[in-house]
C-alpha cells in the first residue's frame, strides 16, 4: 500500500501554529519542536494507514467517514477524512476543547480549504 499524501487545510495549519505557539511561550522552543515532531509521527501513521484512526467522532457528529488520532505525547487530536488520492486534514485540536462546537467550524465538508 502506498502512502497517501496529508493535506491540512488552512485551519489545521492555523491550528498547529497556535499550539507551536504556546508551547514556545509556555514552555520553550524544545518543547515546541518536540510537538512538531510528534505531529509528523501522526501524519505518517495516517498516511500508511488511513483507518486506524478512531470513528468515535464520526459517530457522535454524524460524519460517517471523519476519523481521529491522537498524538502520542501531547493532548492533541487530529481530525481528518480519508480521500481517493491524500487524507483531508480537518482540525489538529486540544483533546480538552469541546470538540464538536469546534469541528462545525470546519464550514463545507465536501470543499477542501
Amino acid at each position: 500500500m502506498t502512502a497517501k499524501p496529508v493535506i491540512p487545510r488552512e485551519r489545521a495549519s492555523q491550528d498547529v501554529d497556535e499550539a507551536i505557539d504556546h508551547y514556545v511561550r509556555e514552555a520553550d522552543t524544545q518543547v515546541a519542536l518536540s510537538f512538531v515532531d510528534d505531529l509528523r509521527h501522526a501524519y505518517t501513521l495516517i498516511a500508511n494507514h488511513p483507518s486506524s484512526g478512531s470513528p468515535r467522532y464520526a459517530y457522535e457528529l454524524g460524519i460517517p467517514d471523519l476519523r481521529s488520532v491522537q498524538l502520542k505525547r501531547y493532548p492533541y487530536l487530529i481530525f481528518y477524512v480519508e480521500q481517493a488520492g491524500y487524507i483531508d486534514v480537518w482540525r489538529v485540536l486540544h483533546g480538552k476543547r469541546d470538540i464538536p462546537p469546534w469541528l462545525d467550524t470546519v464550514g463545507n465538508r465536501s470543499q477542501h480549504n
